[in-house]
């Protein structure tokens, strides 16, 4: 009697709809087209309503599907929800019990849970839904190689890589070649965790490149980068700074020397009355002026012992003074003349110059030069006012000897 009524409650328990999904997981790559198979066993023959929908389950626990599609027969009408429209299709045929539904251009949106549910009235026990996990696969996109920390002796550095794209999430994998491009083990005390290669105390054995490759079950994607490892004094930005430095203080160096000269080549343009322009100066003029006073002053007062011959000597003496006298006087004569010219020819080169706008804008931009330069015009013109009353002076004493 026991083992009669056993069979009798699996009876009753196995009646009812029944609704299945073969696969719990299906897998498909970003931008085809899948199919998820529903099958369901009304537990009535001939059912008058069966309405058909598939959702998308949250994976927060709690809260409600969202409805993809849903299909009522009779009409035989599909319902489908607006973000899927032309991109959802639904396959039904009541008499094997087949609802499958068909996606295309498949996104990483529709990486979720989708739930199948039948229901028939007065059919309302047993298994109403099945589930199972859409994978949608997206091939890892080119990972981003960057360092972190400065590449100096005795730093500590990380090496990132991340890839921006990736389902199911990649893996990371990184390897190590030498300067000369082979095959290299990784430095002492290198940690390596998610994408992110941690290396301490780095010295120019550190140097090499590093190539990291990023994984999925679709395929692979791998970056690569050139670590170079300086002295602290080597390091590029203060090596930069310093050269930037120099060339600058040179090119100033330049300026400050180009100015000087120009300013020099003015100066001299500007000066008049040297010596090596042969113009007369006030010393030689009263040095020749004063040798022939002490002359004369030392003939006159000078001893006599016999008063014809010192007459006669004194005369001798006073011609050939006169003529040595002459002589420079004629000497002075023509560098005078010389002088004359020379300040003729200063004028109009000052005459052309004065035309010219060059001089017009460094006259206005060196005042001061321009005021020292007429301050030495009016000397030289009172010098030579004062020589010309020197040379009729000297030509009035010269006629009353």
């Amino acid at each position: 009697m026991f083992g009669v009524c056993l069979i009798l409650a699996g009876v009753s328990a196995a009646a009812g709809i029944q609704v299945s999904i073969p696969q719990p997981e299906y897998e498909v790559a970003r931008g085809d087209n899948v199919t998820l198979p529903c099958q369901f066993k009304p537990d009535i023959s001939d059912p008058q309503l069966i309405v058909v929908s598939w959702s998308t389950l949250s994976d927060e626990a709690g809260e409600k599907g969202t409805p993809v599609a849903t299909y009522f027969e009779p009409p035989g009408t599909l319902d489908v929800r607006p973000q899927f429209e032309k991109r959802i299709t639904m396959t039904t045929d009541l008499s094997t019990g087949r609802a499958d539904l068909l996606l295309t251009s498949v996104t990483l949106d529709e990486n979720k849970v989708f739930e199948c549910e039948v229901k028939i009235p007065t059919d309302d026990v047993g298994t109403l839904t099945a589930a199972t996990r859409l994978v949608v696969l997206v091939a890892p996109s080119k990972p981003i190689c960057k360092i972190d920390g400065k590449t100096e002796y005795g730093q500590d550095i990380k090496l990132t890589c991340v890839s921006e794209e990736g389902s199911p999430v990649p893996t990371y994998s990184w390897q190590r070649r030498s300067v000369q491009n082979l095959p290299a083990t990784m430095p002492a005390k290198t940690t390596e965790a998610n994408g992110l290669l941690s290396l301490f105390n780095i010295s120019m054995e550190t140097s090499g490149y590093y190539i990291c490759t990023s994984t999925n079950k679709i395929r692979s994607a791998s970056c690569n980068m050139t670590l170079t490892v300086m002295p602290p004094s080597m390091n590029i930005g203060s090596t930069a700074g310093i050269i930037g430095g120099c060339v600058a203080g040179l090119l100033v160096l330049v300026i400050v020397i180009y100015c000087c000269c120009k300013k020099k080549k003015k100066e001299e343009d500007y000066a008049m009355g040297t010596m090596e322009d042969g113009a007369p100066r006030d010393e030689d003029l009263a040095k020749i002026e004063g040798e022939y006073r002490d002359d004369v002053r030392s003939d006159r007062n000078g001893p006599t012992a016999d008063p014809r011959t010192e007459s006669d000597e004194r005369s001798e003496r006073n011609i050939n003074r006169r003529d040595d006298y002459d002589e420079r006087r004629e000497r002075y004569d023509d560098r005078q003349s010389d002088y004359d010219e020379r300040r003729s020819d200063y004028d109009e080169r000052r005459s052309d110059y004065d035309d010219r706008r060059r001089y017009d804008d460094s006259r206005d931009r060196y005042p001061e030069r321009r005021d020292k330069y007429d301050d030495r015009r009016d000397d030289y013109d009172d010098r030579r006012d004062r020589e010309s009353d020197r040379r009729d002076r000297e030509s009035d004493r010269r006629d009353d000897y």
